[in-house]
């Protein structure tokens, strides 16, 4: 069973970074799940799926795969694109497109 080593992206709900600073290893599911047929929940005998460590860097993730023998794979962050903008860019007389409303 293989495990994810990422850094987990910002959730739409936050404005801040706070939880995307650590590293998460995470097991991928080794099986897939199914549904429950009285109550409809989704189930699964893979225990591992439920586990979620944090470290602090992406080395230390690394070498606790390495030191518990759990194959593993890294997942580089993505890092966004910031575009400056600036609200009096707005009302410029040389838009590409006319401001209207």
């Amino acid at each position: 069973m293989v495990a994810r080593i990422f850094q987990p992206a910002k959730t739409a709900m936050q404005s801040g970074k706070l939880k995307t600073q650590t590293w998460v290893i995470e097991h991928e599911p080794s099986t897939a799940k199914t549904i429950d047929p009285l109550m409809g929940y989704a189930s699964s005998t893979d225990m591992l799926s439920q586990v979620r460590l944090s470290f602090q860097s992406r080395e230390d993730a690394v070498a606790y795969a390495e030191r518990n023998d759990i194959e593993y794979r890294v997942i580089e962050p993505k890092i966004p694109k910031r575009r400056p903008a600036s609200y009096t860019d707005n009302f410029r007389y040389d838009r590409k497109i006319p401001w209207t409303h």
